[in-house]
């Protein structure tokens, strides 16, 4: 499982490491049709040498960090608190989204050169917010589920800003300006994380209240919004630095983390 661990936040680590180096390239127009997602992400390597192997491998690292929260959730994580029940539901929670993310990796790797190589961020929320406005109380669903994203975003943000993250790090086993580096990094790339899950949030609550689906919008087409405010791409800029110093936060993980 510590093995498991390692490997799935370096996955992670590369994946938002491209996602933040494409968000660059969209401030500048420089995207190439790339986009700034796991899909994208995914694209990018695939252009490269050996591009399959890499993609199975990012599959399978990330399917280890779905089995290290499962067995968490199973077993209890490590700390005092680890085996508190709210502890043990959130490691289930964590070990359903990197099971998906897992299976969208492998997706896109088994079909990579074929039409199924994979769907967009944007595409698979329009997607989701259009079948679920059809439910009954369809827009409530919605609606609960945009709440808990943003809510999500918040709890991200300010988790970062507080260090949360360093009570599950081998601080002791750091030097001083390792331990400096890694909270700059877990700091800046937890805001980032938090703006961005936040804003998407808001784009599907009020795709909820016009009951237009349209109006929600993925990780690449919420990056994009970015340029639209008042800053230009300067806030794109920023967010997409964040999520490269995120991305360096996960490989200090995958060498520090109590696992």
């Amino acid at each position: 499982m510590d093995r498991a661990a390692r490997a799935g936040f370096a996955a992670r680590g590369v994946l938002y490491l491209l996602i933040g180096l494409i968000a660059l390239r969209v401030a500048f127009n420089e995207d190439g049709g790339k986009q700034a997602d796991r899909s994208g992400a995914l694209a990018e390597i695939a252009d490269k040498p050996l591009g399959s192997v890499l993609l199975w491998t990012l599959g399978i690292a990330t399917a280890g960090m779905a089995l290290w929260r499962l067995s968490e959730a199973a077993f209890g994580a490590s700390g005092p608190d680890g085996h508190k029940a709210h502890k043990r539901l959130f490691s289930a929670c964590r070990a359903v989204f990197y099971g998906f993310v897992a299976y969208s990796v492998l997706a896109f790797a088994a079909h990579h050169g074929s039409a199924g190589g994979g769907n967009s961020s944007d595409r698979q929320s329009k997607d989701f917010t259009a079948k679920a406005l059809e439910m009954p109380a369809g827009r409530w669903l919605v609606g609960a589920v945009a709440i808990g994203v943003i809510v999500a975003g918040g709890w991200i943000l300010v988790r970062a800003v507080r260090r949360k993250f360093r009570k599950h790090l081998k601080t002791a086993e750091m030097s001083h300006r390792v331990r400096r580096t890694v909270d700059v990094l877990g700091v800046s790339g937890g805001v980032a994380r938090g703006v961005l899950f936040g804003t998407i949030g808001v784009f599907a609550l009020v795709a909820a209240v016009r009951f237009d689906p349209d109006k929600a919008k993925g990780m690449d087409d919420t990056l994009r919004a970015f340029t639209q405010t008042s800053a230009g791409p300067w806030l794109l800029v920023a967010i997409a630095v964040g999520l490269v110093a995120f991305a360096g936060f996960s490989f200090a993980s995958a060498r520090y983390r109590k696992t």
